[in-house]
């Protein structure tokens, strides 16, 4: 996987999350996965996944290719 290709998934892992931990936190309302626990912990794992994803590649960037 590139490094473009990764930050955009890292990215987008990390808006997806954001949203899925406040619906099922029950501040954005408006859908299913309102109040829903499974989509807390659903959404606290993609910002989990994203963030940790980003670090890599970022962390990556860093070192000096021979």
């Amino acid at each position: 996987m590139t490094r473009v290709a990764s930050t955009v998934l890292g990215v987008l892992l990390l808006l997806i999350g954001v949203v899925w931990t406040l619906q099922g936190a029950n501040v954005l309302p408006g859908s299913f996965m309102t109040g829903s626990r499974f989509w807390l912990g659903m959404g606290i794992l993609c910002l989990v996944g994203g963030g940790l994803l980003l670090w890599w590649v970022v962390r990556g960037r860093r070192t000096p290719r021979p």
